[in-house]
């Protein structure tokens, strides 16, 4: 009995130690990120699949929106 409790507690310890796959993605694996997620909600002057202009709202983004220093004047 104490061996069956035993047992059944280290399966129930090690099983929280898995991990399970991540398969919340938002596109298919190795597509490029500039190809668009086919959704509707995208930033306004950027075309799914231009992939120029993908490159100047990062930097922009990059820059401007999560730049702490230039948040300080």
């Amino acid at each position: 009995m104490k061996k069956t409790l035993g047992v059944i507690a280290a399966v129930v310890l090690l099983s929280a130690c898995g991990e399970r796959p991540q398969t919340a993605s938002t596109g298919k694996p190795g597509s490029e990120p500039f190809k668009g997620t086919g959704s509707a909600f995208v930033e306004s002057g950027w075309k799914p699949g231009d992939k120029a202009s993908w490159e100047s709202h990062m930097k922009a983004r990059s820059q401007y929106g999560q730049n702490d220093n230039s948040r300080m004047n």
